[in-house]
C-alpha cells in the first residue's frame, strides 16, 4: 500500500490532522504503506482527489480519511477493529464530528500563522491566499490573541478532560479510532506550532503522551516541536 500524505519543507514532517488518522489506523491494523509526500501544489499527482489523504491499495484508490477507516475495518476483518462492536462506529462518527466542527477550527485560530514556517516554499502563497480568504484577515491577525484564546480552547475541552480523568483513553482501557482521530488535531498541532495548547498537568496532556508512545513511538519520530 501507499499513502499520500501531506509533509512540510522537510517530507518527514507530516503534519496533515486527516492523514494522521489514517496513519494510526493502519498501525492499529498492524499494517504498512509506503508514504509518499504530498504538498498542496502537488494536485496533479492525485487527480481527480483533490485533498490528502489517499490511499493505494493495490488496484483500489481511496480518498477520504474516514471512508479509508472504514475500508481498512471492511478489507481487513481478521485484525484488531478500529470501531469495535456496535454502536462504535457511531460513536467514533461523532467524535469525528466534534473535532472537525468545533475543536480544530478552534486550535486553527491559534497556530494558523505558524504553519508557515514548516510549509514547503512552493506551498507558501497558496496557504496564505487560500487561508486569508477564508478567515478574511491576515494569518497573523488571526493568532493575534491567542495567549487568551487558549483559555477558551481548554474550556472547550472540558468534557473531553472529565473522560480522561477516569480512563486512560476516550475509548476506555485502550485506545481505538476516536482516540486517533482526537489524536491527530494535537500531532498536526505538535508538527506545526511552538505554542502550547495544554497545561502540563491536564489529563488531555496525560493522554497525548501515551498516544505518542503508541506502536513503538511512531507519531513522536516525525520532526515537531515538542
Amino acid at each position: 500500500m501507499k499513502l499520500y500524505e501531506l509533509a512540510g519543507a522537510d517530507p518527514a514532517r507530516l503534519f496533515s490532522p486527516y492523514c494522521w488518522r489514517v496513519r494510526m489506523a493502519l498501525a492499529a491494523k498492524g499494517l504498512r504503506a509506503e508514504t509518499i509526500p504530498w504538498r498542496f501544489v502537488d494536485k496533479p499527482a492525485i487527480t481527480p482527489h483533490k485533498t490528502v489523504p489517499v490511499l493505494v491499495d493495490g488496484e483500489t484508490v481511496v480518498a477520504d480519511s474516514w471512508t479509508i477507516a472504514e475500508y481498512l475495518e471492511d478489507r481487513f476483518p481478521d485484525r484488531p477493529s478500529l470501531f469495535g462492536p456496535p454502536p462504535g462506529k457511531q460513536l467514533t462518527r461523532f467524535v469525528a464530528a466534534f473535532v472537525d466542527v468545533t475543536l480544530f477550527p478552534a486550535m486553527s485560530r491559534l497556530i494558523v500563522a505558524d504553519i508557515l514556517q514548516v510549509l514547503h516554499p512552493g506551498d507558501v502563497q497558496y496557504f496564505r491566499t487560500s487561508r486569508e480568504a477564508r478567515f478574511g484577515m491576515t494569518l497573523e491577525q488571526v493568532q493575534a490573541n491567542r495567549e487568551s484564546g487558549v483559555e477558551e480552547l481548554r474550556k472547550l475541552l472540558r468534557p473531553v478532560r472529565l473522560m480522561l480523568r477516569e480512563q486512560p483513553f476516550l475509548c476506555g482501557a485502550a485506545p481505538m479510532h476516536a482516540d486517533s482521530i482526537l489524536f491527530g488535531a494535537f500531532q498536526w498541532a505538535r508538527c506545526v506550532s511552538p505554542f502550547r495548547l495544554l497545561a502540563p498537568d491536564d489529563p488531555i496532556e496525560a493522554w497525548r503522551q501515551r498516544m505518542l508512545d503508541l506502536h513503538g513511538g511512531m507519531a513522536r519520530k516525525v520532526p515537531a516541536f515538542d
